[in-house]
C-alpha cells in the first residue's frame, strides 16, 4: 500500500554510487543535456569518435525533416560515413583493446547448472564462422534473415553474423505462433530462416521446429522466396555447456549430469519426431564444421539498415532461457548471487509476479552485489516500485524506471543512477538528445504542469527511419497527427517539479506484460470464427500483467454463447497471434454500443469491463439501452 504523499517523495541516490558514475550529479546532467539538444553535432560527434569508421562522412552531420507539411519525413546522421557494427563490438575489443580473453557474456539455461560463458575472442570466431555460413547460403548485403530462436548463444551469434555481412536480421519472439512468424517472414521478404529443434520454458517443452515448419508451409503457399532453414540442435546437443565444460565442483558436476540426463531423455523423445525437409533444412552445427574463423566485414553506410524489429516485442518476457519462477520463485535472486550481478533490469509484470510470493524468497539470497535496479516495458505502479526498492534493493539501489519504445532504439525518459532524485512511478527526465513536449488534443504545446500527448521535437541517433516497405504508413502513424513532432502514442503527465509520468497508450493498443497488442488484430482473430459476427476488445486491469484483454462478441444467427465457444475463441486468438494475446475475459454482447454513424464506443466498453458506472455523456449512442444489459451480464470472474 502506498501511503499519502509517498508517490511524490524524492528518493535520492546514495553517495556510494558517485565514484563510478558517468554523470555524478543533477547539475552535471543538466549541463550535458543542454549541450546534447542545443549542439547535437558536437555532443554526438564526440560519441562517434569512440567508434571505428572506415570512411568519414563528407556532408552534414545531421539532416532531418519531422514536418509532413514540408515534404518527406527523413532522418540522416553522418550519411556517407562507413563502418560495421559487428567490427566495433568484437574485432576492436579483441585486437585493439586486448580484451579477447574477457568474458563477453554469460548464458544461463532453463535448468539451474546448465550454463556457460563465452569470451570476446570465442564469440568473434563463432560470428565469423556463421557469417561465412550465411554467405555460403547465398545471403548478401541487404538480404533479410528471420531469426526464430529461444534465448540461446546462437541467437547472439546469428544477429552479429548478419550485421557483419550487411544483411538485415528480423528477430521473431519464440513465443509467437506459426501464423505470426509467417506474417513476419512475408513482410520482410526473408530468404532464410534460423530456428532450433526445441527448448524448455520452465517444465514445458516447446517444439519450435514444428511451429517453424508450419510457418514455412504457410509462407510457401503464399509465394514466399524463403529458400533455407538453418536449425540449431539445442536440446539435442551432446555437451552440457556450449564449450563442453562443466565446473569441477562435485555438487555442480552432479547437477550438470542430471541436466544432461534430462536433456538426453527429452532429445530421445523429441528427435525421432522432429520433422525434416532435406530440400530446405540444414543443421547449424554441420554448416559450422570447417567454416573459417576469419571473415572480412561488409563496410556499410551509417544510414544503411541494420535490422528489422516488430513493435510487439518481448520486453515483458524473461531473458533467461526459461521463466523467472522455475524451478522455484528464487531463481532470479540465485542468478544474481551466482554471477555477482551489479545491474538488474526487468519488467513491472515480473516484479508484480514475484511480489505475490512475499519477501522470504528474496531474502534467502544475499543480493549484496546489486548497485542499480532497472524497470522497462510499461509504467510501473508505485506499489511495485516501492517493493522493488525496499525488498530487492534494500533501499540502497536506485530504480532506473525507463521509458522507451522499439521505435526509439534507446531510452527516452530515464533517471540516471547517481544523479536523479526518484519518484515512485515516474520516468523522471529526458535522456540526452531527447526533447519531449506535451500536446493538447488540438496540438497546442503545454507548459508547466500538464497532461496530454507525449511527443518529441527533434531526432536522436537511434530513432527508427521507416516502416519497412511502408514509408507512407510510417509518416501517417508517427508524424501526421501533429506535424513537426514524433508522436509516441502514449499519454503523459508533467508535474510541478518537471517530472514526467507515462499514463499509458492513448490509441487502441493494450500493454499486456510489456507486449503492445493491437485491439484490431485481436478483433480480427475473433471474427474469423464462424460463430462471431462482430467483436470489440478493450483493456482490463490485471494484478500481474498490468492489463489483460476483455472481449465483447456478438454472434451470428443460429449460434449460442457457451463456455465451449469461449474456449474455442481463446484458442483461436492464441493460435493466430500467440499466447500473450489470449483473452482473459470473453463476454457475450447481443449488440455493441455505437454512435449513430456506426462507430463502436470503446470508451463505454472499457467502463463496462471495469464495472465503472460513471459513463459521462451517452447522448451520441444509437441505442443507450444496450448498456444496462451489458453491465448485467459482464464477466465478474476470470473464465
Amino acid at each position: 500500500m502506498v501511503l499519502p504523499g509517498e508517490q511524490a517523495r524524492l528518493y535520492r541516490p546514495r553517495p556510494e554510487l558517485l565514484p563510478a558514475a558517468h554523470v555524478p550529479s543533477l547539475p552535471h546532467y543538466q549541463r550535458l543535456y543542454q549541450r546534447s539538444v542545443e549542439e547535437p553535432h558536437e555532443f554526438w560527434g564526440d560519441i562517434a569518435k569512440e567508434f571505428y569508421w572506415k570512411r568519414q562522412h563528407t556532408g552534414p552531420f545531421l539532416k532531418y525533416n519531422f514536418d509532413v507539411t514540408k515534404g518527406k519525413i527523413f532522418i540522416e546522421w553522418m550519411k556517407g560515413a562507413t563502418t560495421n557494427i559487428c567490427y566495433n563490438l568484437l574485432d576492436r575489443n579483441v585486437n585493439e583493446k586486448k580484451l579477447g580473453d574477457k568474458v563477453a557474456f554469460y548464458w544461463e539455461g532453463n535448468e539451474p547448472g546448465d550454463s556457460t560463458k563465452i569470451t570476446y575472442r570465442e564469440l568473434l570466431h563463432k560470428v565469423c564462422q556463421f557469417a561465412n555460413v550465411l554467405r555460403s547460403q547465398g545471403v548478401q548485403k541487404g538480404d533479410r534473415v528471420s531469426i526464430y530462436l529461444p534465448m540461446i548463444l546462437e541467437l547472439v551469434v546469428a544477429m552479429l553474423a548478419c550485421a557483419r555481412i550487411g544483411a538485415l536480421h528480423s528477430v521473431v519472439f519464440a513465443g509467437f505462433s506459426a501464423e505470426s512468424l509467417c506474417e513476419r517472414i512475408l513482410d520482410c521478404g526473408c530468404s532464410l530462416l534460423i530456428t532450433a529443434d526445441a527448448f524448455y520454458r520452465g517444465d514445458k517443452l516447446v517444439n519450435l521446429k514444428q511451429i517453424a515448419d508450419e510457418a514455412v508451409r504457410k509462407c510457401i503457399d503464399k509465394g514466399s522466396s524463403l529458400k533455407k532453414c538453418i536449425v540449431v540442435k539445442h536440446l539435442g546437443r551432446e555437451e552440457v555447456a556450449v564449450d563442453g565444460t562443466c565446473s569441477k565442483s562435485p555438487p555442480l558436476k552432479r547437477l550438470c549430469q542430471e541436466v544432461q540426463e534430462k536433456k538426453t531423455e527429452s532429445s530421445q523423445r523429441l528427435h525421432p519426431k522432429t520433422p525434416w525437409n532435406p530440400a530446405t533444412d540444414v543443421w547449424w552445427h554441420e554448416l559450422m564444421r570447417g567454416a573459417s574463423t576469419e571473415c572480412e566485414p561488409e563496410w556499410c553506410d551509417a544510414e544503411d539498415e541494420l535490422f528489422i524489429l516488430y513493435t510487439s516485442g518481448s520486453t515483458g518476457k524473461p531473458k533467461f532461457e526459461g521463466v523467472p519462477t522455475y524451478p522455484d520463485v528464487g531463481r532470479m535472486w540465485s542468478i544474481i548471487d551466482k554471477y555477482k550481478v551489479t545491474k538488474f533490469y526487468t519488467a513491472p509484470t515480473a516484479i508484480r509476479l514475484l511480489m505475490k510470493y512475499g519477501e522470504e524468497p528474496v531474502k534467502k539470497h544475499s543480493r549484496k552485489s546489486l548497485k542499480v535496479l532497472g524497470t522497462v516495458g510499461e509504467p510501473i505502479n508505485p506499489e511495485a516500485w516501492l517493493w522493488y526498492y525496499r525488498v530487492v534493493g534494500e533501499e540502497r539501489c536506485p530504480i532506473v524506471d525507463t521509458f522507451w519504445q522499439t521505435e526509439t532504439g534507446g531510452h527516452m525518459l530515464t533517471p540516471l543512477p547517481a544523479a536523479t532524485p526518484m519518484k515512485p512511478g515516474s520516468a523522471t527526465f529526458p535522456f540526452f538528445g531527447v526533447v519531449p513536449a506535451i500536446l493538447s488534443e488540438s496540438g497546442e504545446e503545454l507548459e508547466g504542469e500538464a497532461e496530454g500527448y507525449l511527443v518529441f521535437k527533434q531526432p536522436w541517433p537511434g530513432i527508427m527511419r521507416t516502416l519497412y516497405g511502408k514509408h507512407q504508413q510510417f509518416e501517417t502513424i508517427y508524424f501526421k497527427k501533429f506535424p513537426g513532432y514524433y508522436v509516441t502514442g502514449d499519454g503523459c503527465r508533467r508535474d510541478k517539479d518537471g517530472y514526467y509520468w507515462i499514463t499509458g497508450r492513448i490509441d487502441d493498443m493494450l500493454n499486456v506484460s510489456g507486449h503492445l497488442l493491437s485491439t484490431a488484430e485481436v478483433e480480427s482473430a475473433l471474427v474469423e470464427h464462424t460463430a462471431v459476427a462482430e467483436a470489440a476488445v478493450v483493456s482490463h486491469p490485471h494484478p500481474l500483467k498490468g492489463e489483460c484483454l476483455y472481449c465483447f462478441v456478438t454472434l451470428r444467427e443460429g449460434h449460442e454463447f457457451t463456455k465451449n465457444l469461449a474456449d474455442e475463441l481463446k484458442k483461436q486468438v492464441r493460435e493466430k497471434i500467440g499466447p500473450i494475446a489470449t483473452p482473459d475475459y470473453i463476454q457475450y454482447a447481443p449488440s455493441l454500443p455505437k454512435t449513430r454513424s456506426g462507430k463502436i464506443t470503446r470508451r463505454i466498453l472499457r467502463k463496462i469491463a471495469k464495472n465503472d458506472q460513471d459513463l459521462g455523456d451517452i447522448s451520441t449512442l444509437a441505442d443507450p439501452g444496450i448498456i444496462k444489459h451489458l453491465f448485467s451480464s459482464r464477466c465478474d470472474t476470470k473464465q
